[in-house]
C-alpha cells in the first residue's frame, strides 16, 4: 500500500450492504472515459484511442469542459444510475444550494470566470440545464455508444468474477480481489488513492462499480443519502472497441462451436427442440444433442411442457452472450425521449 490512501470504515451494517452494481452506469463510465481522454500520458495504450475520439467529438460536448476547470468536477456529475434516461435527468434533481456550492468550489482557484451558461446553471436556468443534458448525451453517443455492448459484456464477466470470489472466500477477499492494491485492516478497507481521506458509510453500505475506460486509482464517491460508490479499473486495461466485441463473439463461438453459440443466442427466449432445430437449420436429433451439451454446462434449462420440452438460457448463459438487440433502457435523446417515452419538459 502507498502512503496516500482512502480509508473506508465499514460497520457490520455496511458489510451487510456491500453490493456489486448489476449493470454499468452510462454516465459514470462516460466520466471515466472523459477523464482518461483529457489526461496526458500512456500514449502507447491510449494515444490512438484519444486521437480517434478527439476527431469525432461534436461541438455539443464542449460545455462539459466548462464544468471541469482545473480537472475538478462538481459532484452533481457523479451519476450512478444504470439507465441512460434516468442518468441524464439526475443532475437537475440536485438541490440548488448544492449546485451553487459545487460550481463555486470548482471555479474557486480557476483564473478565468465561468462562462455565461455556467452562471445561468448556477441560477437554475432551464435552458442551461438543457445544455448540460445535451452535452452529456452527445458525449455518450460519440465516446461510448460504439463500444457500449462490449462494456456491458465486460461488466457481466466482472460481476461473475466478484460473485464467485465472494461465495468462495467472503466479501472482504472479494473486495481486495476486485481492487488488487487494497487491504483490510480490522474493519477498514484501505485503497491506494490520489488523495488521503477517511470515508464512513455509517450504515449506507458500499457499491462496487467496475469501469473499463480508466486505469488509475479507484474513484470513491461519498454522496449524502447514497451508498458509497467505489469505481475501480477493470477489464483489459485498454478502452473497449467495437472490433473487440466481434473478436469476443468469435472466440466464444470457437470454444462452444458455432451451432451451440447460435443456440445460446436463440435461447434468450424459450424454444422447443423442434423450434430450435428450425431456427438453426438442423435436424431435431442434432438440436437435441446441442441442447443436452448446453444443459450439462449449466447454460440452459430444459422443462417439460406437455408432450414437448422447452429450452431457455440460464443466468450463466446470459453472462456469456449478449442478446442481439440492445435494450431500450440505454436509448435516449438529448431531451429525454425514448422509443416509448415522450420528451421531458424543460
Amino acid at each position: 500500500m502507498g502512503e496516500v490512501v482512502i480509508r473506508v470504515h465499514l460497520t457490520a451494517a455496511d458489510l451487510a450492504r456491500v453490493r456489486f452494481a448489476p449493470r454499468p452506469a452510462p454516465l459514470q463510465e462516460l466520466n471515466t472515459a472523459l477523464l482518461t481522454l483529457c489526461q496526458p500520458g500512456d500514449a502507447p495504450r491510449y494515444g490512438p484511442w484519444r486521437q480517434r475520439l478527439l476527431h469525432r467529438l461534436p461541438d455539443a460536448v464542449r460545455p462539459l469542459r466548462d464544468l471541469v476547470p482545473a480537472a475538478r468536477a462538481p459532484s452533481f456529475l457523479d451519476v450512478f444510475a444504470d439507465d441512460l434516461h434516468e442518468g441524464l435527468a439526475a443532475p437537475r434533481a440536485t438541490p440548488a444550494a448544492v449546485v451553487r456550492a459545487e460550481l463555486t468550489r470548482v471555479y474557486a482557484t480557476h483564473p478565468a470566470p465561468p462562462p455565461p451558461w455556467v452562471r445561468d446553471l448556477r441560477r437554475g436556468d432551464a435552458d442551461a440545464w438543457r445544455v448540460l443534458r445535451q452535452a452529456q448525451h452527445a458525449a455518450f453517443e460519440a465516446v461510448l455508444r460504439p463500444a457500449w455492448s462490449l462494456v456491458q459484456d465486460l461488466h457481466r464477466a466482472e460481476f461473475t468474477r466478484y460473485a464467485v470470489t465472494a461465495a468462495e472466500a467472503g466479501v472482504g477477499a472479494a473486495l481486495c480481489a476486485a481492487v488488487p492494491d487494497s487491504a483490510f485492516r480490522a474493519d477498514v478497507w484501505e485503497l491506494a488513492a490520489r488523495r488521503d481521506a477517511d470515508v464512513r458509510p455509517a450504515g449506507r453500505g458500499l457499491t462496487l462499480l467496475p469501469t473499463f475506460h480508466w486505469s488509475g486509482a479507484p474513484l470513491v464517491a461519498d454522496l449524502p443519502g447514497q451508498p458509497v460508490y467505489v469505481t475501480y479499473p477493470a477489464g483489459p486495461g485498454v478502452p473497449p472497441s467495437p472490433a473487440a466485441a466481434g473478436e469476443r463473439a468469435g472466440a466464444l463461438s470457437a470454444v462452444l462451436g458455432r451451432a451451440r453459440y447460435e443456440a445460446l443466442l436463440v435461447l434468450a427466449e424459450a424454444h422447443t427442440t423442434g423450434q430450435l432445430a428450425r431456427r438453426l437449420g438442423l435436424s431435431d436429433a442434432t438440436a437435441s444433442e446441442h441442447a443436452t451439451a448446453l444443459r450439462g454446462a449449466g447454460l440452459i434449462t430444459t422443462v417439460r411442457a406437455g408432450r414437448a420440452v422447452r429450452h431457455r438460457r440460464t443466468a450463466l448463459g446470459d453472462l456469456l452472450v449478449r442478446p442481439r438487440d440492445r435494450p431500450t433502457r440505454d436509448r435516449a435523446t438529448p431531451d429525454g425521449a425514448t422509443p416509448d417515452r415522450p420528451p421531458a419538459d424543460a
